[in-house]
């Protein structure tokens, strides 16, 4: 192991030492169920803006500085979607999950279809929520291993652990305790990599680039697909960000976790200056590698001395751990809340905190059984967590929150096969996770059964008891307007651009739309017989 290694395992292990010793200072605060699950719902505005900002902002980072390596500026579109995915949840949706009380998604989903579609829920997203921890994981690792003979496995598996030691002493607390030291520590390595840019290559360097490489400064070169399949993706996303909703939703009221989410927006925009900023800095004084997370570790040692590159790389294993503690906290939440609760409807909450810790043990050995099936392919993981989550949950959220028509049978139904046509769809693919079968994602696939499963089951079950149209209020005709528009112009776009959305891999975002404004139009004319001028459009208008 080179110095440079040595420096930053050593203060990797110092800094999580210190991470777990500030979880237990906090394990007094989560005397309940709500105190362990959501803050107690006592959160202040700064405390969500950090537990965000750990969430998304750390696991962008990461990505874009790794593919701003290989693609330039155009990766920051990556962080841009993932802006706007933050924006939305915070103007729009913070309000309608407060009013719930919600906790979990799944949890919501329990509410209003009962037990069983609440235990399928929970299931899947707690089972999906390690897929998302070991990828971001799996990056670190590979950066420690340009320094370090450490297999990459082991890495990950070392991060699992700590994770769990200090998750499972206050629970959300934790979180936001480890996420305030995680957001320092991200604006050091800020500090530290801007350094190491002014050194070299400098503006110069810089500016060389674009001349003997200027695609690296092109807005598309990552590709148009890529970055509007990214925008779709954290569009679609927004209602079922569950990680978020459950820090956001710690705050004393919906108007300071609004304000803390927008103070992580602005905060974003120096994760995605800096991450381009590295990647293209690294691509200069090394050019040609073929990882960017092994590449830039090596530019900063041409730069930097040993203990430097250890606190840079201290910033690093902070972007992991914010995100994977997220992932892991809120997957364990809705396995030992939701799934146990659904089982056993009379547990206390200070039993299913109990089992809450206990998934917690679960999901740790997840996370690392994962790491060892596929170490090589961080994003095969993010593709299949993906489409199992969304393709379960998306229509049953929907309905949830804005179609009382719903039935606990169309709820359990779509959630089942959503979940497995797009696991089905991409085994089709030879679970290639950029070459999928049809050159259709099959997150896609897998939400368009997953909607018209909902509308199906509950149309023909409610047979005789709903009406189409009839007085709706402007809410209603609004939606059922956006469907249309939706769904004709992607209908529009399929007929007369077919083979050019088929080869750039957007036929199934299209077809998804399709879909998707036909779902919108028919939830948003059809209401129940008995209500006339529905009383669920009071809820409607409030949400």
């Amino acid at each position: 192991m080179s110095s440079y290694g040595a420096w930053i395992i050593g203060l990797a292990l110092v800094y999580t030492t210190i991470l777990i010793i500030l979880g237990n200072i906090v394990k007094k605060k989560a005397t309940s169920g709500e105190s362990y699950w959501v803050g107690g719902r006592n959160f202040k505005p700064w405390m969500v803006f950090v537990c965000i900002t750990g969430l998304f902002s750390g696991s962008s980072f990461i990505s874009i500085m790794e593919l701003s390596y290989l693609k330039g500026i155009s990766a920051g579109w990556y962080g841009i979607a993932e802006m706007v995915h933050v924006l939305i949840i915070a103007v729009v949706l913070i309000g309608t999950f407060r009013r719930r009380m919600m906790v979990t998604v799944s949890g919501m989903i329990g509410d209003t279809f009962g037990r069983l579609s609440m235990g399928i829920a929970g299931a899947i997203t707690a089972f999906t929520f390690p897929m998302w921890s070991v990828a971001t994981a799996l990056s670190f690792a590979s950066a420690v291993s340009a320094f370090t003979n450490i297999p990459i496995t082991i890495s990950v598996a070392f991060a699992a652990v700590l994770l769990l030691i200090y998750l499972q002493a206050g629970g959300m607390w934790s979180v936001v305790m480890t996420q305030t030291a995680n957001t320092i520590m991200f604006f050091i390595m800020f500090i530290i990599g801007g350094i190491a840019v002014f050194i070299n290559p400098g503006i110069e360097g810089l500016k060389h680039l674009a001349v003997i490489n200027p695609s690296m400064y092109s807005p598309t070169n990552v590709g148009l697909q890529v970055i509007i399949s990214w925008f779709a993706t954290f569009i679609i996303n927004v209602l079922l960000a569950q990680a978020a909703f459950q820090m956001a939703l710690s705050c004393r009221t919906p108007e300071e976790g609004r304000k803390g989410m927008l103070m992580a927006f602005s905060a974003n925009f120096l994760f995605v200056f800096f991450g381009v900023l590295f990647g293209l800095a690294a691509q200069v004084v090394l050019p040609g590698g073929a990882h960017g997370m092994v590449m830039i570790p090596k530019y900063l040692a041409t730069v930097l001395p040993a203990p430097l590159v250890g606190l840079f790389f201290l910033g690093i294993w902070a972007c992991a751990l914010g995100w994977g503690a997220s992932c892991q906290f809120s997957g364990a939440t809705s396995l030992g809340r939701d799934v146990t609760g659904a089982i056993n409807p009379s547990l206390s909450d200070n039993q299913k905190v109990t089992y809450t810790k206990w998934s917690l043990v679960v999901l740790t050995l997840i996370m690392i059984v994962l790491a060892f099936l596929r170490s090589d392919q961080a994003a095969w993981w993010n593709v299949f967590a993906w489409t199992l989550r969304n393709g379960a949950t998306f229509a049953p959220v929907v309905a949830a929150l804005f179609w009382p028509l719903g039935t606990k049978r169309a709820a359990a139904a779509s959630l089942v096969l959503g979940f497995i046509s797009g696991l089905s769809w991409y085994a089709l693919g030879h679970w290639d996770p950029v070459k999928f079968y049809y050159n259709i994602h099959p997150v896609f696939f897998g939400m368009s059964v997953n909607m018209l499963a909902m509308v199906l089951v509950t149309l023909i079950e409610q047979a005789g008891k709903y009406k189409v149209g009839g007085s709706l209020t402007t809410v209603r005709k609004k939606a059922a307007l956006i469907g249309a528009l939706v769904g004709a112009l992607a209908l529009l776009s399929i007929a007369i651009g077919f083979n050019w959305l088929y080869t750039k891999g957007l036929f199934g975002l299209a077809f998804f739309l399709v879909v998707l404004g036909a779902f919108i139009m028919t939830l948003s004319l059809t209401t129940k017989v008995e209500e006339g001028i529905e009383t669920s459009e009071e809820s409607c208008v409030a949400k």
